[in-house]
């Protein structure tokens, strides 16, 4: 993914309001298996790491997008903006 494609995503997401929120156990199964299935609904979502939660928001990303097959788009601060591109993808992403 190239400079142009992320800020791309990376507007699209600024209107999406975050529909995951990692807490202090951090990553789980749980987590992960809920970050796959709602890339696979939605191709872009936005992710809240909360306070509480002390690991590093952008480790916790590399690792979220390893072990779910996405890419990071950008990690602002506590907030995580992950893509995947379906399999009929909704979103057409500039050259």
């Amino acid at each position: 993914m190239n400079n142009k494609q992320r800020a791309y995503l990376s507007g699209l997401a600024s209107k999406l309001t975050p529909i995951l929120q990692i807490g202090k156990s951090s990553l789980t199964p749980e987590v992960i298996q809920a970050v796959d299935e709602a890339l696979a609904a939605r191709e872009l979502i936005k992710i809240n790491v909360l306070k509480n939660c002390f690991d590093d928001p952008k480790e916790i990303a590399n690792t979220m997008a390893e072990r779910t097959r996405s890419e990071v788009v950008r990690v602002i601060g506590k907030k995580i903006i992950l893509y995947r591109a379906a399999k009929k993808p909704q979103i057409e992403l500039p050259k």
